[in-house]
């Protein structure tokens, strides 16, 4: 079925809400205010994430003469990344604004379902449209005129209705697995805390011993910089971007050829079970290789290799996260604006060592979450995938109801 296709502008008409949000100085912001400040932050890709802390008062609000957000608006991030995200605002237990760097859309009900106006505008070929629009040399914007220029299809409000409905059960199926894989993420820690550490916080009476002591290896990550490549090559720098939250995520990586490869790789080539900690930008975030890839580190890491009579590297890598380790490498980062952590500092961290045993018992129970974990991301990507081919097919007509067949 082929439906009219129109601007933005066009769709929303005349009568709707459509505007940007305010420009909110922090001189105006009252961290005690009673009126929440969204912020670009808290404008997820389809969902609303919520994480902010900024306020003003009321009073405050009404001088600056703020456009108040109502519970369905369409809120359309005009920065990166990714330019062009949009979710629905849920409503607050406080009165509501935005930055002027988000959109405000507030359609019509008897002509757009703000749902389904959310998910046509993170579909890939709107997405791809806000980006070809987009001006600034150093961080991209799409102003709201520009915005109001993207072309979408115009189905029946009924259809949007049912549009919206498939796409919003999906959504939730894939919301309900990551919610699934971040508690089995928390749950690791949460064991490793459980067996060792005490109620108060503090270490367990297991020996302490410094890093160099569990480690059979060792290697600092300072000054190296490589020339990297724009095309894919079997050979992968990994970067202090790439660790967080305990992994070593490879899925946005640089590449390098197989001689700069080979000459930052003669200290030692990473391997599977190796802990690696950032140093800088920012410091203490740490993960663990799970590939058999051929990597390299790329600046401001460290790579440890435990010994296996003291260490398994599923614990140490626990230990790291720990508050123990943690408060150490806060204790020991200096630096005005970008904090670092001294090499010195990486090569005296001190660890509880308690008995190689009960390590390897914790390093089971890890594994048999990561096994877990390993299959509701393969469910997330089956429904990742439908969803993008829903979406697709939504907007262009082809998502037909099988009723009227």
């Amino acid at each position: 079925m082929k439906w009219p296709r129109v601007s933005l502008a066009e769709a929303l008409g005349s009568s709707t809400l459509f505007t940007d949000g305010d420009w909110v100085e922090s001189k105006d912001q009252d961290p005690e205010g009673n009126v929440r400040l969204i912020q670009l932050a808290d404008v997820g890709d389809g969902t609303y994430v919520n994480k902010s802390a900024r306020f003003l008062t009321k009073e405050k609000a009404r001088e600056l003469r703020c456009t108040f957000l109502e519970p369905g608006d369409v809120l359309v991030a005009r920065m990166p990344d990714p330019i062009g995200r949009a979710c629905i605002f849920p409503g607050d237990s406080k009165r509501s604004v935005t930055v002027v760097d988000v959109c405000i859309i507030r359609p019509e009900s008897s002509r757009i379902d703000p749902r389904w106006l959310m998910h046509h505008l993170n579909t890939p070929a709107v997405r791809n449209q806000i980006v070809r629009l987009a001006t600034g040399t150093t961080r991209s914007r799409i102003s709201r005129s520009n915005l109001g220029k993207i072309t979408i299809t115009l189905p029946p409000l009924s259809e949007q209705h049912r549009i919206a409905s498939i796409l919003d059960r999906v959504d939730a199926m894939r919301t309900k697995r990551h919610e699934a894989i971040a508690l089995l993420e928390d749950l690791a820690q949460s064991i490793f805390l459980e067996m060792f550490t005490t109620p108060g916080g503090a270490s367990s009476p297991w020996k302490i011993r410094g890093i160099e002591d569990v480690c059979s290896l060792i290697v600092d990550c300072v000054n190296r910089t490589a020339p990297t490549v724009d095309y894919v090559t079997p050979y992968k720098m990994i970067r202090t971007t790439n660790v967080k939250n305990g992994k070593v995520n490879l899925s946005e990586v640089r590449y390098v050829e197989r001689e700069t490869f080979e000459r930052w790789n003669r200290r030692t080539t990473p391997l599977p079970g190796d802990v690696i900690l950032t140093r800088e930008a920012p410091v203490g975030e740490v993960g663990i290789i799970k590939t058999d890839d051929q990597v390299f580190l790329g600046q401001r890491l460290m790579l440890y290799r435990v010994d296996p009579k003291y260490a398994t590297p599923e614990y140490l890598l626990a230990a790291f996260r720990s508050p123990f380790v943690q408060k150490q490498l806060d204790r020991s980062s200096s630096g005005s604006t970008v904090k670092h952590l001294p090499l010195p500092a990486c090569r005296s961290i001190q660890v509880p060592s308690p008995p190689i045993s009960l390590q390897l018992e914790f390093t089971a129970r890890v594994k048999a979450i990561d096994s877990l974990k390993l299959g509701h991301v393969h469910q997330l990507q089956k429904l990742d995938a439908l969803f993008g081919s829903l979406q697709q097919r939504a907007f262009q007509g082809d998502l037909w109801d099988n009723r009227d067949n």
